[in-house]
């Protein structure tokens, strides 16, 4: 069952005249569903999700929960509940005044009101926090008394501005854990804003990933990441190797092409590619699934090591394969490596995929 839609959204502020903030924008959230907006800063993601939130209205197009139309209606009265990017908590307030906000401005008894609030603040694991003040907790702890106050009112949709953005990383880690806990006991469709790759990857059901404006591939975290729309997904979801590939034979769904350095392969790619014989396919490959061997080995690609970085999980090289800057990520690496070594790569065919420019 779809709980939210957007239908062609567009919206323009007068100060960019022309530019889109957000241009026809097309997406379609399923009940219970943790749905991310994912893209670097300015690509309209927040735009889109206070659209939702309705502290926008969108220049065209519209947006629905379940079959209402709710494109124009006001803020309050949209059912959600909205996590800020600061917390927006009253530093005046304890912890439980805080949560019990926005059951106080519904006029929600007193009795049901500490009840419900008690509720929230377990579900959070705040439970013994309720007379605390705000300036006694952590970043971590203020974030959870946002969510608690998100959740108590019991939205129909709970919207998450780059919550955890605020945080240190490893404080990141274990709160993602913990909302995605409350989200999935909770059974609340959630739209979840953030420009962490490694974040959304981790949290999300499904992942838009945006770009100026505009949607540029929906899908789980894995279809985005192993089968990227174009080249700005395959960039900006972690790191890939885009290697520009002369085309010597195409099917409906997969691209022969010429490998550097000589030998050829045959590729999946997308059924609308669009490649003919004699043109060009750019094609990606992650780090990780290159494999290394001795430059020697047969059906090895030669190439020669530009940069090498140990990180402990794993070594990082460039090397120089036949011109092309190509990175690899490797567990395992032969003893004594160093810049300038000649290596063989090995590039497996169903770890490759065509991307649109």
């Amino acid at each position: 069952m779809i709980d939210v839609t957007l239908e062609s959204v567009s919206k323009r502020f007068a100060r960019t005249g022309d530019t889109a903030a957000v241009d026809d924008v097309d997406i379609a959230i399923g009940a219970g569903e943790f749905f991310t907006l994912l893209g670097p800063s300015g690509c309209g993601k927040t735009t889109t999700l206070r659209m939702v939130a309705g502290f926008y209205f969108p220049t065209s197009g519209r947006i629905r929960f379940g079959a209402e139309d709710v494109t124009r209606r006001p803020p309050n009265k949209r059912d959600t509940g909205m996590v800020f990017q600061n917390y927006a908590l009253f530093p005046h307030m304890s912890v439980a005044q805080n949560v019990a906000y926005g059951l106080k401005i519904r006029k929600v008894r007193r009795d049901e009101s500490r009840r419900r609030v008690a509720e929230a603040l377990e579900q959070v694991h705040l439970g013994g926090y309720a007379e605390r003040r705000i300036d006694e907790l952590s970043g971590g702890q203020q974030q959870r008394v946002a969510l608690a106050r998100a959740l108590v009112i019991r939205p129909r949709t709970l919207l998450l501005d780059e919550p955890l953005s605020n945080l240190d990383a490893k404080l990141r880690e274990e709160t993602r854990v913990e909302i995605r806990r409350i989200q999935r006991e909770a059974g609340i469709t959630s739209i979840y804003v953030t420009h962490d790759q490694a974040e959304a990857m981790a949290m999300s059901d499904r992942i838009a990933v945006m770009e100026s404006g505009r949607v540029q591939q929906i899908g789980t975290p894995q279809e985005i990441y192993h089968r990227p729309a174009n080249t700005f997904v395959a960039r900006f979801i972690g790191r890939s190797n885009v290697l520009t590939l002369p085309v010597v034979g195409a099917t409906a769904d997969t691209v022969t092409v010429t490998l550097p350095g000589g030998g050829q392969t045959t590729v999946p790619a997308p059924t609308d590619h669009g490649l003919t014989v004699g043109g060009t396919a750019l094609v990606s490959i992650r780090p990780e699934h290159i494999g290394l061997g001795a430059a020697t080995e047969a059906g090895a690609l030669s190439a020669r090591v530009t940069d090498l970085e140990f990180t402990g999980m794993a070594t990082h090289l460039t090397v120089d394969l036949a011109g092309e800057a190509v990175m690899v990520a490797a567990v395992d690496v032969p003893a004594g490596l160093a810049v300038g070594d000649q290596i063989g790569l090995r590039l497996p065919a169903n770890r490759m995929w065509v991307v649109r420019p």
